[in-house]
């Protein structure tokens, strides 16, 4: 007998691993989230398992997520990216992820970390949704509308409300896995 899953992930083997190890799992290394709210920022437009196939890639391409090499990147680093078909090659999403890293870096600066920073935004504790399936599921929250307000004021690109929902479905700030899939009450139980 299969486990129960969230319908989302499909049958294809990267959704699944993806979602079996790693979505919704609490996430609290600075670095760790800076490169999943990049990486959340690169799918705007496109699935996710796009991005999942290249992350790889991203990893090799960006320094590791280094956000103080990715703060000086220069044309030359952004010209090389800009030929890399490993990873999406779009402009915007490029400059975005060097423009996110400096405003990365004054968070750091200015709120001693970046983790504390982002799960301020839900009283440092994972909220825990009791959904069924895909049509409960919002797309955006009071605190993503927050959160996003505030990355955006602070001068970060591509983490509208809907992007940055989905980022803190993926780091485990909000458990929307549905109360019938094996990892809910595994994710759970973590944090409890």
């Amino acid at each position: 007998m299969s486990k129960g899953r969230c319908t989302w992930c499909g049958t294809d083997p990267i959704y699944v691993d993806y979602h079996d190890k790693q979505w919704g799992v609490p996430v609290y290394d600075d670095q760790d989230l800076f490169a999943k709210l990049i990486l959340d920022g690169a799918q705007a437009g496109l699935s996710w398992i796009t991005i999942l196939k290249k992350t790889e890639n991203y990893y090799k391409a960006f320094d590791n997520f280094d956000p103080v090499k990715i703060a000086k990147y220069d044309q030359q680093k952004i010209d090389e990216l800009l030929q890399n078909a490993g990873i999406v090659r779009n402009k915007l999403k490029i400059n975005a992820a060097i423009t996110n890293a400096q405003a990365y870096l004054k968070i750091i600066e200015e709120e001693g970390g970046f983790s504390s920073y982002l799960w301020s935004f839900v009283d440092g504790k994972p909220i825990v949704n009791t959904f069924k399936n895909m049509s409960e599921v919002p797309a955006t929250s009071k605190e993503s509308d927050a959160l996003s307000k505030d990355l955006k004021k602070r001068g970060f690109k591509f983490v509208g409300s809907t992007i940055v929902y989905a980022f803190m479905q993926a780091v485990g700030m909000v458990n929307d896995h549905f109360v019938d899939c094996f990892r809910y009450e595994e994710i759970k139980a973590s944090y409890e």
